[in-house]
């Protein structure tokens, strides 16, 4: 079985959520004999090479807009790729892949990865919405990855019929163990860690205001436009317990995190509509701070059980849960083991292969 995945970007010219997600499902579908490629859109050389056993097609980027990357060349060589695929995979929000959908007009059964709402482009959104609307209604399925934001989608709820909830997913594995003890000589004994891209959803300027005055040190793990901001603003308010390290290695990101006291993730808008950083930290047992927006962030981390939870957009509630972890040991090591043991019964990268899998073959078999 052959499955053409389309988005946006892929590694390595960006290493968000979903590009991990395609990654992790190209990896796990490997087992049960599924063929993986992906056409992606790249600021640098145009090429088809092999990642891990996946082919990864790129084309020229012509131009970005509203968060959305451009190219009349994608459209041609969708329609051509496709051509070849069983199942087409998309990933939403995307409007080119919209575009090349109609486009292309493929017969094959498609997929559609549910990822996050229009939310920042209100206005555009008025304009897209007919376009959108025409595309979710003809793709063959559409997945949410977490019940939270079925329920709390009027756009997913509106295609109700045709959605399955399959969250997403991560490997279970070690730290390398030189790069912990590289790792553990450079960080402090105890240390809050968030990792992601610099985003405006992301709601770190929250994190800064709630950082002020507190004793633990916060290490910042990523790159992205909110950067140059956030490290002025820390250096000017002098943050003195705010580290910012560069987007580093799977095997230097996976050492930190291991090392970490807590994971904190206080996205404060619903654009964050899972949180697979989140399932990083549980992985390795680590308890969870997030903020409740009513989506996958709240399945994932489940208060007081898993980690805790605050209100959005909230400093004084974000600072006293990073206080409570920080004065409580013990009942931070109860919330990580909590984490550890909610990853390991529902996010890991088997189950969520054979979920999809499972819906990849009755689309072909007409049971969808």
């Amino acid at each position: 079985m052959k499955i053409l995945h389309f988005y946006k970007s892929y590694y390595p010219d960006e290493y968000g959520g979903v590009q991990q997600f395609i990654r992790q499902l190209a990896h796990g579908g490997q087992t049960y004999g599924i063929e993986t490629e992906v056409l992606a859109l790249t600021p640098g050389a145009t090429e088809s090479v092999l990642l891990e056993q996946h082919r990864v097609h790129r084309v020229k980027r012509l131009f970005k807009a509203a968060s959305t990357d451009f190219s009349f060349r994608a459209l041609s060589e969708f329609r051509r790729l496709s051509a070849d695929a069983d199942i087409i995979h998309y990933h939403f929000p995307y409007p080119l892949a919209d575009l090349a959908h109609f486009f292309a007009r493929p017969k094959q059964p498609s997929v559609l990865t549910y990822h996050s709402d229009v939310v920042a482009q209100k206005k555009l959104l008025f304009l897209y919405r007919p376009l959108m609307r025409r595309f979710l209604a003809s793709v063959s399925a559409v997945v949410a990855s977490s019940p939270n934001y079925l329920a709390s989608s009027p756009t997913l709820r509106a295609f109700a019929d045709k959605v399955r909830c399959i969250p997403l997913g991560l490997q279970s594995n070690e730290p390398a163990a030189e790069r912990v003890e590289y790792w553990r000589k450079r960080m402090p004994a105890r240390f809050f860690l968030f990792v992601g891209v610099f985003r405006y959803y992301k709601g770190l300027d929250f994190l800064l205001s709630a950082a002020k005055g507190l004793p633990c040190p916060i290490v910042l793990l990523g790159k992205g436009g909110q950067e140059a901001k956030l490290k002025a603003r820390a250096a000017a308010e002098r943050l003195e317990n705010i580290h910012f390290l560069d987007a580093l290695s799977d095997e230097d990101k996976n050492a930190l995190l291991s090392l970490c006291s807590a994971l904190v993730f206080p996205s404060h808008l619903r654009s964050e509509a899972f949180g697979i950083t989140l399932l990083e930290g549980a992985r390795y047992g680590k308890p969870l701070v997030c903020c409740e927006i009513d989506t996958g962030t709240t399945y994932i981390n489940i208060a007081n059980e898993t980690g805790l939870v605050v209100p959005p957009a909230d400093p004084a509630a974000l600072r006293q849960a990073l206080l409570t972890l920080w004065a409580d040991e013990a009942l931070a090591a109860r919330l990580g083991e909590g984490a550890r043991l909610r990853f390991e019964t529902l996010f890991t990268t088997e189950k969520m292969t054979q979920s999809y899998v499972t819906l990849y073959r009755d689309l072909l078999n007409g049971r969808a």
